[in-house]
């Protein structure tokens, strides 16, 4: 792999840039892998990286029905933070805080991430009670924020409106170091680490289905031919069930639509993000000027990545009074997601009933934040064939147990 600098970008200016190279070539599938991770998004990826860079598995197929980061990983609002209430959550999430704090450099590829801080608004007086508990819970675990009141909100956000007029700003849950990264830049970045480690990234290949023998896991049948492996890894979001019907067993999750959309540019205006859990609203703003916008998933089941007006319209609303400056701007564009939502808002990383194959899923809508933690742990559970201590308390099996790892009321909102 070429490594990227402001000698070799001096260099190619000179020759026209003629002489860069594919970040990621373009593989045709082997007969047979170490081990197979189906689904190329941020979490696919981020768990083949950490396979090859922590515990040498580099004999890897990382397979992916559409385009490279085609899914969840390009149409989401790129928050990141970690102020989780429950211990497991708030490990896991920190991890990959922490990580995403020094990608860029590991990764020798721009990702972009901006520490610009995040600010969980407390709108009722159980908002402010939930988010000092929370805030108290963070202190225990190392992880740094804490609640700030009214001033301080419109002082890091002079465009807000705190007086009301149905919901007033209490407060805030505000952590310094949470933030953005570029979602595109993520995922290319781990596919060039990946691809310069020898492992094969092969787009527009379908599983259609999955080889079981003697309780155990034997290979994939792809649109592009069968593949043999005794390793394979589920990392495919909301269509995690189909796989799982795939190999004969079933997720405790449902796939949901998540909207958002952005604005046409304006001058910076607000430089911190800002989620609104009571309005179901929160809002950043891109290096483009542009308003990055999001909200809850659709009320029923499905698999569309399609926005809709009614959905857009209660979401805007709601954002409107609380910054009363949107209410002029045009919307650029919409899109959907398909999220996969388990009973406790909590993740999914274990093995599955199948010997040989391991899941990992249930994000919900905060999987972006913790595609380096999710990544690391995953790698580690399919290395060893054992979870380490970030993915010990995600596995499937909790909820039939009752362990569950609840972040629904914890966050106020699935975020």
């Amino acid at each position: 792999m070429r490594r990227y600098s402001v000698f070799a970008l001096a260099r190619e200016a000179l020759r026209g840039h003629t002489g860069w190279g594919r970040a990621w070539g373009a593989a045709a599938p082997r007969a047979a892998y170490d081990a197979v991770i189906v689904g190329a998004g941020g979490h696919g990826l981020a768990t083949a990286y950490y396979l090859g860079r922590n515990h040498g598995i580099r004999n890897v197929a990382v397979l992916e029905k559409g385009w490279l980061g085609g899914g969840n990983t390009g149409r989401n609002t790129t928050i990141i933070r970690s102020n989780y209430l429950q211990d497991a959550s708030a490990a896991i999430y920190e991890k990959a805080r922490s990580l995403y704090e020094t990608l860029s450099q590991e990764l020798n590829f721009n990702v972009m991430f901006s520490p610009r801080g995040v600010m969980m608004l407390a709108q009722t007086e159980h908002e402010v009670k939930g988010y000092r508990r929370t805030a108290m819970a963070n202190a225990l675990q190392g992880v740094a924020t804490e609640f700030i009141g009214p001033d301080r909100v419109k002082a890091l956000v002079p465009i807000i409106r705190i007086d009301g007029p149905r919901y007033p700003v209490l407060g805030a849950l505000w952590q310094p170091r949470g933030g953005t990264a570029r979602h595109d830049a993520v995922a290319w970045g781990y596919a060039r680490a990946c691809a310069a480690m020898g492992m094969d990234i092969v787009e527009n290949c379908a599983v259609t289905g999955i080889r079981v023998e003697n309780g155990a896991v034997a290979g994939v049948e792809t649109t592009r031919g069968p593949i043999a492996t005794r390793r394979l890894g589920l990392v495919v979001a909301g269509h995690s069930s189909v796989l799982a019907a795939m190999a004969g067993f079933r997720l405790p999750i449902e796939s949901l639509c998540l909207q958002a959309l952005v604005s046409e540019p304006v001058k910076p205006c607000m430089d911190v993000v800002v989620m609104a859990n009571t309005v179901h609203g929160y809002m950043s703003q891109s290096d483009k000027g542009e308003m990055v916008i999001g909200g809850g998933t659709d009320g029923f089941n499905n698999y569309s990545q399609r926005g809709s007006w009614h959905h857009i319209e209660e979401t805007l609303r709601a954002l409107c009074e609380t910054f009363p400056v949107l209410s002029r701007l045009k919307m650029l564009r919409q899109w959907g997601g398909i999220v996969d939502m388990t009973g406790d808002r909590s993740p999914i990383i274990s093995r599955a009933p199948v010997g040989g194959v391991f899941v990992n899923c249930g994000w919900g809508t905060g999987g972006f934040k913790a595609i380096p933690g999710s990544g690391w742990a995953m790698a580690e559970l399919m290395a060893r064939g054992e979870p380490g201590p970030l993915a010990a308390e995600f596995d499937m099996f909790r909820f039939r147990e009752g362990r569950f790892i609840d972040e629904s009321v914890a966050a106020g909102v699935a975020h």
